[in-house]
């Protein structure tokens, strides 16, 4: 109907075009002009600042779409070659589809960096900027390739034979990667399980052991009682059992075993490895430590003492501690530690 009435008024066809690129152009600003002064001043009154960033980026992408659609209009009234034409409409479409596309990329964007500012703020790893930065590519890549596909169609390509043979060189991709792919994400499954964190003490059930450094998108780093830094592939952790010595409380318990020989009272051996215990300053007074009489040894009474420290990393100088306290309080008090012995009896031929 506009452009009927535009051809009655204007017969001009230089004319009727100018004036259709005149008003989708004013469209355009008009868009800008509202959403710059009118939208945003409305946004700016809540408590998320998403909706601003939306706005002040999509504005001129919108714009930039009524004038591309301006062009496609303005060209109706002059006689051009029927192939030329298409041409023009086809790269004026692929051009409103790049604007779309852009559209959604930077909303995409937007949203997952803002989820990306609150998952980092839950957690103590590094690993949370890789993993948004692997989204956020996902997300890029993932819309730029639905773009793409709509200008194929837009110009007449068949999308579907090559969607087939791009299935086909993913999927070769997907075996090549296949390692790398699974320590991904096994690193973003255990950063979402929160089964380990940085600074954690852990074993594994092959006996590796040590301090976590990092948790990186590919590996995880360990620091050994010993200083030396172990790199493990994250699928190979996250397939594993881990102890870990943090969770759910920093604090451990230690267990130190001794013997006394037979003969011995076993109520003053165990008074006397608990006096000595709660003397010593890495045992916590709760959990209360217990001094348990374990078993009727061959050769001697046996018994463990249980105690707790408040971390991993004071069990060690904890146990040695709380060991040379019984060991010396025991022989103050004239209680034989017996060491392994055999009795042979002799019969004559």
């Amino acid at each position: 109907m506009v452009l009927e009435l535009l051809d009655n008024i204007t017969p001009n066809k230089y004319l009727h075009s100018a004036i259709i690129l005149l008003i989708f152009y004013a469209l355009s600003q008009l868009v800008v002009f509202i959403s710059q002064r009118v939208i945003l001043q409305l946004t700016k009154k809540t408590k998320t600042n998403l909706d601003d960033l939306i706005v002040s980026k999509t504005n001129k992408p919108i714009s930039l779409i009524l004038i591309l659609l301006g062009l496609r209009l303005a060209i109706i009234p002059h006689k051009v070659k029927p192939y030329i034409l298409d041409v023009f409409e086809h790269i004026v479409a692929s051009l409103i589809v790049v604007m779309v596309a852009y559209i959604f990329i930077v909303v995409f964007d937007i949203l997952i960096i803002n989820w990306g500012r609150k998952f980092a703020a839950k957690t103590e790893s590094k690993v949370d900027d890789e993993v948004v930065l692997l989204f956020q590519r996902f997300s890029r890549i993932t819309l730029s390739l639905i773009g793409l596909i709509f200008i194929l169609n837009v110009w007449g390509i068949e999308v579907a034979p090559l969607l087939a043979s791009l299935g086909i060189a993913g999927i070769a991709v997907a075996f090549a990667l296949q390692s790398t792919l699974g320590n991904i994400f096994g690193g973003i499954s255990l950063i979402v399980d929160k089964s380990i964190t940085v600074d954690d003490f852990i074993r594994l059930e092959d006996g590796t052991e040590g301090k976590v450094t990092d948790i990186g998108l590919r590996s995880t780093k360990i620091k050994s009682r010993d200083g030396d830094l172990v790199i493990l592939p994250n699928g190979k952790l996250a397939d594993s059992k881990i102890y870990n010595y943090h969770k759910p409380l920093p604090i451990t318990r230690a267990t130190v075993d001794f013997s006394v020989k037979y003969g011995s009272e076993p109520e003053k051996a165990r008074k006397i490895a608990l006096d000595e215990l709660k003397k010593i300053k890495y045992v916590l007074k709760e959990p209360v430590p217990v001094v348990i009489f374990a078993e009727m040894g061959e050769f001697a009474l046996k018994f463990k003492a249980h105690f707790w420290v408040k971390s991993i990393n004071e069990k060690i100088e904890a146990k040695d501690a709380a060991t040379t306290a019984i060991y010396n309080a025991l022989n103050r008090n004239k209680i034989t530690i017996p060491f392994p012995t055999r009795t042979v009896y002799l019969k004559k031929g």
